[in-house]
């Protein structure tokens, strides 16, 4: 089995469920030593064989509240610990919260959609930029396609949080390039067998978007997680700043 990613260490923030646990068993299969933190949810049996299975080392858990700026400096410290350093960084914690209006959001609900969208991803990549060794470094943050067009109804704070989430992939890609570290976004279109719209998203809502879609299905993880190792890997070196849009042709940016 071709290994592109072998000899480096890769943390995927929230990598137990969803989008997260498919970036992070593929980043096994190509070669890496897994570390997650997590919180809702705790990897399962299945997956802790299919990273020991992919990368011939076992899956590194840490249980870490990520919007609290103390905790993840202490998980991504342990992690570089445990492993010598992070290589590979995947901001994938993130997630609607509830969904309402802007007329009737109260100021709480606001917050905490900011809080685990934007200052997830800015407390876990100021940790990791630490303990990133210059020269190959790589930071892949997950935004959404919701940041290109504004997302369903009741998801405009989320919408607003995943278009920061671009934002900071292009100041960061410049802060860091001189470090050879480089900084891309994801941004997902309609994917199912995630938490998000087992909770947000009625089947009905779903059969219209699947609908609208040329590609004529919903996307799945596995379509995320194969762009998430070409760009943590050797061929991707010179893309940096960049936004992949992964939606089955749904919308163009």
């Amino acid at each position: 089995m071709d290994q592109p990613l072998a000899g480096l260490n890769a943390t995927v923030t929230g990598g137990a469920v969803g989008i997260g646990r498919s970036i992070a068993i593929a980043l096994a299969d190509a070669g890496a030593r897994v570390a997650i933190t997590h919180r809702t949810h705790a990897p399962d049996e299945d997956m802790l064989r299919a990273v020991e299975a992919g990368s011939g080392r076992p899956l590194l858990a840490f249980p870490v509240d990520a919007t609290d700026s103390a905790a993840v400096d202490a998980a991504l410290s342990g992690i570089a610990a445990e492993t010598g350093g992070i290589d590979i960084l995947v901001n994938n914690v993130g997630g609607l919260v509830q969904r309402s209006p802007i007329a009737e959001m109260d100021v709480d609900l606001w917050r905490q959609v900011l809080a685990v969208n934007l200052d997830s991803m800015f407390f876990a990549t100021r940790a990791v930029l630490a303990h990133m060794p210059s020269g190959a470094g790589r930071i892949i943050n997950v935004a959404s396609l919701a940041a290109r067009n504004g997302g369903h109804a009741g998801a405009t704070a989320y919408a607003a949080t995943k278009a920061g989430v671009l934002g900071f992939t292009r100041g960061l890609a410049k802060e860091v390039a001189p470090r050879g570290i480089t900084v891309n976004a994801l941004a997902p279109g309609f994917i199912e067998d995630t938490p998000f719209h087992d909770t947000f998203t009625t089947a009905a809502s779903k059969e219209t978007t699947i609908s609208g879609i040329p590609a004529g299905r919903a996307g799945t993880p596995d379509d995320v997680a194969g762009a998430a190792v070409w760009l943590a890997g050797p061929t991707a070196s010179y893309v940096n700043g960049a936004v992949i849009d992964i939606n089955g042709a749904q919308y163009f940016g």
